[in-house]
């Protein structure tokens, strides 16, 4: 009798969590206060609008900001004089064609942006522009004081993120791995966080549009698992409700850019930021929730 009540209790107890996980997942401001952040961004151009022009100089910010984007997407590097550079890399070769890092370089010393460039996440094709100096992270705040924009640092170094220590910041690899523990489990709905923004790959466009480096994600398998295990829209709708953003990379044809709002995500970043003007501008997406004030225009990610 005393196992048996026990299985029942255990069996109550087990429901009664059940249903209130799944009502605060559906209701999470009964728990958390909803984040106030000053930019809501559907349009993001990653690193610049990189198929449009070559990545992360001034000619592509400008180009970005001129058709239309509501955010600017960079990565960033200290060098060895203490200047912060938007740079992808560290390593220069790929961008220039020197075996240098940017860390080990003065400001005055970086070399010239190759000619052409390959767009990373649109293999086959290439980008070209005027411009090919590196850029300031401190011009580029100059030039556009009102813009929003994404800080991506490249590397764990403590200096170059307390230079940007006051941004609002969005999950690194570790804190998307808990979250979608949490999300399983059943206690994200019970869990503070931190992050503002929530950026991912959108999986489809692996193997296809972009062609990963590491072998595990060249396998049909995995990136079919991290498809039905991340693009789930419940958990993107928990988030949004609770002031989070979502933003889905990097969408460089319009069935991506459409199945990346179809599936929740509030925001999509592309390397062709006129290609997705046009697309948002056939498809509207649905307003969002509200807008809110915050104390930045920008979010720093690998915090």
């Amino acid at each position: 009798m005393d196992v048996l009540s026990g299985i029942l209790l255990l069996c109550l107890a087990v429901g009664l969590y059940v249903v209130c996980s799944l009502y605060l997942l559906r209701n999470p401001r009964i728990l958390h206060k909803r984040k106030r952040l000053e930019f809501y961004c559907r349009h993001i151009s990653h690193r610049g609008g990189s198929g449009e022009k070559i990545e992360n100089t001034m000619e592509a910010f400008t180009h970005a900001v001129a058709v239309g984007t509501e955010m600017l997407e960079m990565d960033c590097h200290l060098t060895s004089d203490g200047y912060v550079v938007i740079s992808h890399d560290n390593n220069l070769m790929r961008q220039t064609g020197y075996d240098k890092t940017v860390s080990s370089l003065r400001f005055q010393d970086l070399p010239l942006y190759e000619e052409r460039l390959e767009v990373t996440f649109y293999v086959g094709h290439y980008s070209t522009g005027k411009d090919r100096k590196f850029v300031l992270l401190e011009d580029l705040f100059k030039k556009f004081p009102s813009m929003p924009m994404i800080l991506e640092i490249k590397e764990n170094n403590d200096l170059l993120i307390k230079k940007n220590a006051s941004m609002p910041y969005m999950f690194t690899m570790k804190r998307g791995i808990l979250l979608l523990l949490l999300f399983y489990t059943g206690l994200l709905p019970f869990v503070p966080l931190g992050e503002s923004l929530l950026l991912f790959y959108l999986p489809s466009i692996i193997n296809r549009t972009y062609i990963p480096e590491g072998a595990i994600l060249k396998k049909r398998f995995v990136v079919y698992l991290l498809q039905k295990l991340t693009m789930r829209k419940s958990l993107f709708e928990h988030l949004i409700k609770r002031g989070l953003q979502v933003q889905l990379f990097v969408c460089n044809e319009e069935s991506d850019m459409e199945a990346a709002f179809a599936v929740g995500a509030t925001g999509v970043m592309s390397d062709y930021p006129t290609l997705l003007t046009n697309y948002i501008k056939k498809h509207p997406p649905p307003p969002p929730i509200s807008y809110f004030k915050g104390n930045s225009k920008h979010c720093i990610a690998n915090r």
